[in-house]
């Protein structure tokens, strides 16, 4: 059984109809890359994972259980409990600006999972170690840069042990040096083998560290395969025509 199971997916904004008929599996241990143009639905898509988005049909399962099924989403406690299988990295950082990195780190597993100080306070200092800012423990987001926010936000994370993490263009606030950071934590987690599902404009990081590539364009799947399969023979125009624009960048 996959871990993610998308089924005829659909949503729609008024009469815009933004995903089209998504289907797709992710299994444990994937690293699927989302690429495609601007506005053809990937952070949609993404967000409605994670119930971000209320999708109008179709079905999501993960690991086994209906978040929805045709279009109808299962009892609140449920959908709570399978949604706390993901975990979200945007592309804003989102963090607290009044908090520290450490007490950022440690509000949710505080207020969401009820845990103690001392269940938490070794497990944030260890995930600040794993995205190499353990020396950024007691600063305030406004003294780092946008690659140490953005590998803070990665450890939060990390925080709620999540078996899935979900990136939106993690690194499209970023200039190329603190790119390359981020990128790294994001290999170093593939590398451990956790499951991600990341949209990204960083062609080298589809192809060199994803397992599965989806191109999207106009609210649908227009192609999906291994990278070499996407990206380095894709069969499709409207794939053609994005590699070459993006590769020629």
């Amino acid at each position: 059984m996959s871990f993610i199971e998308v089924r005829n997916l659909q949503k729609s904004f008024g009469p815009l109809e933004v995903l089209k008929d998504i289907s797709f599996d992710v299994q444990k241990n994937d690293v699927m890359a989302i690429i495609g143009p601007s506005g053809s639905g990937k952070s949609t898509m993404l967000r409605s994972l994670i119930q971000l988005e209320q999708v109008g049909g179709g079905s999501i399962r993960v690991d086994g259980d209906y978040l929805v099924k045709d279009g109808i989403y299962t009892n609140p406690a449920d959908s709570k409990t399978i949604n706390s299988k993901m975990g979200m990295v945007f592309q804003q950082f989102n963090l607290f600006p009044h908090l520290t990195v450490k007490q950022n780190l440690e509000l949710a597993p505080k207020l969401v999972k009820k845990e103690k100080a001392g269940d938490y306070g070794h497990r944030s200092i260890e995930l600040l170690e794993k995205v190499g800012l353990a020396s950024k423990a007691d600063e305030l987001p406004s003294r780092l840069s946008g690659g140490q926010k953005q590998r803070v936000a990665i450890a939060r994370a990390l925080m709620m042990d999540p078996d899935i993490l979900l990136f939106d263009e993690p690194t499209s606030a970023l200039d190329p040096q603190l790119t390359k950071e981020v990128l790294q934590v994001m290999r170093n987690l593939a590398e451990e083998h956790m499951t991600m599902i990341v949209v990204t404009h960083e062609m080298e990081f589809a192809s060199n560290v994803a397992n599965h590539v989806i191109f999207m364009d106009d609210g649908m799947i227009v192609e999906s395969g291994t990278p070499d399969e996407v990206i380095k023979s894709p069969k499709e125009i409207r794939t053609k025509r994005f590699l070459n624009y993006e590769l020629s960048k």
